[in-house]
């Protein structure tokens, strides 16, 4: 019998970002995935002008109390984009309905990235963040992500040893386990790096830096990644190399054609690889 994993963010039409990578990856990686839009945009808001946009918050409680009513289970809960504090109480109550002592929950808190708040994002949304982080078993935040939860400021020059004490202290606001993405060294090494607080124990996956302007779709790709495999059973450390190595082989494919695909990586490219490497979890 396939897991079954739901993802809850938005649906961005065009763009390769958010649903229209999770929900083909989760499911390249054998997963039966359902989905909760939280919004529907005609395009990313990443360069892409007079976007459409229609928030889909009201449509959420109703959603699960249907299911509730077909008594649906998961064995995952994966959330991305959250566009507001309402769809985030929202979706803390999701948690308390449907986790049961089989569902892993895995959060990407998506707020920000290169030190700044996606627009539309205040303080009072990154508290939000943080109560939420607290019922999920792992937490998936970039280096921005990371600064905004521990209330520091930006930095990108860390050493190994200040990562590690970085992910304790995010371990730290609830959540038993942290995978820190976009941890890049002087040496050129470049990818995450994850604690868990249970067992003490740390796990990293790293690949060389590809320069260049790639982060939007990424990280979607990385969550989605580690969110399935999780799933299926990996073990963190197992997990956190497939979702690095895999995200770096979507880049490095979207190469040749960057240009082309400025709005997004070439992760179709992958499935093969994608699918192939889940099945020998």
């Amino acid at each position: 019998m396939l897991k079954r994993i739901v993802t809850i963010q938005d649906i961005s039409c065009f763009g390769k970002c958010s649903l229209t990578v999770a929900h083909p990856i989760l499911c390249a990686m054998g997963l039966e995935t359902a989905v909760i839009p939280t919004a529907v945009l005609s395009t990313h808001t990443y360069q892409f002008k007079d976007y459409t946009f229609r928030d889909l918050t009201s449509d959420i409680p109703a959603i699960a109390t249907h299911w509730k009513s077909l008594n649906l289970q998961f064995d995952g809960i994966y959330t991305g984009y959250l566009g507001s504090q309402e769809q985030v109480q929202i979706v803390s109550d999701f948690f308390d309905t449907f986790r049961n002592e089989h569902t892993s929950i895995i959060v990407d808190p998506v707020m920000g990235d290169a030190g700044k708040l996606y627009a539309g994002f205040t303080a009072d949304f990154v508290q939000e963040m943080k109560a939420l982080c607290k019922k999920a078993d792992i937490i998936a935040p970039n280096m921005t992500e990371a600064a905004l939860l521990l209330d520091r400021p930006y930095r990108t020059d860390y050493t190994e040893a200040e990562i590690q004490e970085l992910l304790k202290e995010l371990t730290d606001l609830g959540a038993p386990t942290v995978v820190l993405t976009g941890v890049q060294y002087a040496d050129g090494r470049h990818g995450a790096v994850a604690y868990d607080s249970q067992s003490n124990q740390y796990h990293a996956a790293f690949r060389k830096h590809i320069g260049g302007y790639f982060a939007h779709g990424t990280g979607d790709i990385f969550s989605s990644l580690l969110s399935g495999a999780i799933v299926k059973g990996a073990s963190l450390e197992k997990a956190v190399s497939l979702a690095v190595n895999l995200t770096t082989d979507c880049i490095e494919a979207t190469l040749p054609d960057k240009d082309t695909y400025w709005y997004g990586v070439s992760f179709e490219s992958c499935m093969g690889k994608i699918a192939q490497e889940a099945a020998e979890l």
